[in-house]
């Protein structure tokens, strides 16, 4: 396990279920993830936006969630690995 992973133990979940970055330019989503450093939610990579890991990237905030339904798992942008909770 990466260490953002490790010592991440706050989980922070989706305020709404949309994806921030979608909504200001009217695009259209598919499932979504919630930043583990700032709570804020945006689209998969599945989705055309791809706008969570454009934030991870951007931000340097590694550590997000699946903020679909009775999903619970984290994913490390950073060092590509996944973890259940």
């Amino acid at each position: 396990m990466c260490d953002h992973l490790r010592d991440w133990t706050d989980i922070k979940t989706p305020q709404k279920h949309e994806c921030e970055e979608c909504v200001k330019v009217g695009g259209q989503w598919l499932h979504l993830r919630t930043c583990q450093t700032c709570g804020a939610t945006f689209c998969c990579d599945s989705s055309p936006g791809r706008h969570a890991s454009k934030h991870a990237a951007s931000a340097g905030h590694p550590v997000a969630i699946s903020a679909e339904p009775g999903e619970r798992w984290a994913w490390c942008y950073r060092d590509e690995i996944f973890r259940e909770y």
